[in-house]
């Protein structure tokens, strides 16, 4: 009991610092663009950054096996699971912009499923760290492969990226489509049905 609570402390400590160097840098880009953080409109800025950055990048801090793992159940199903429509919200790592959109996930089961909101919490853990849409759509395929050795999995990723409405091209409402996926699913009937589904 009291290794937990030592550990929940160091963990608390580390947060801290790391906040504190987030607020002291954010702070410096302010100045450096020429802005006064003393006046009432930024004088809180740097912290609430610095939080939010913090709220962002969580994912390193979360083991997305794990929670796959903590809701395991065996299971004779072998027809497919499919979640679709998860909501997520990343950082893209170029630019430090978000990208933002909808996950979709499928994987048929090998004797073994998970809880169904285990499968968003994976989505949102992947999110919630420094991103590209690419690594981020085969992250989530492998994980659940991995840990529940399902018949398959599929990911297909729709986001938009700030990065391109914002800055650059300056394309707004453009959508990017990524997918993965193992298995049964590299069988182009099984990919069409998942698919279908998810249009429908």
């Amino acid at each position: 009991m009291q290794l937990q609570k030592d550990s929940a402390m160091e963990i608390e400590k580390q947060d801290n610092e790391q906040l504190e160097q987030l607020k002291y840098h954010y702070g410096e880009i302010l100045k450096i663009i020429g802005e006064d953080t003393e006046r009432d409109g930024l004088i809180r800025t740097p912290e609430r950054a610095a939080k939010a950055f913090q709220f962002m990048t969580q994912g390193y801090e979360m083991d997305a096996r794990e929670v796959l793992l903590s809701a395991k159940f065996r299971e004779d199903y072998r027809q497919m699971v499919i979640v679709k429509d998860i909501e997520f919200y990343s950082t893209c790592e170029h630019h430090l912009l978000p990208f933002f959109g909808k996950a979709h996930v499928a994987y048929i089961p090998n004797k073994y499923i998970t809880g169904l909101s285990k499968l968003a919490r994976v989505v949102d853990i992947f999110a919630h760290r420094l991103q590209v849409q690419e690594r981020m759509t085969t992250q989530i395929k492998e994980c659940i492969q991995q840990t529940l050795n399902p018949l398959g999995v599929m990911v297909v990723i729709e986001a938009q990226h700030t990065c391109m409405q914002m800055r650059g091209v300056q394309k707004y409402g453009a959508v990017t489509t990524t997918s993965d996926f193992t298995g049964v699913f590299e069988v182009a009937k099984t990919r069409e049905e998942f698919i279908s589904l998810i249009k429908n």
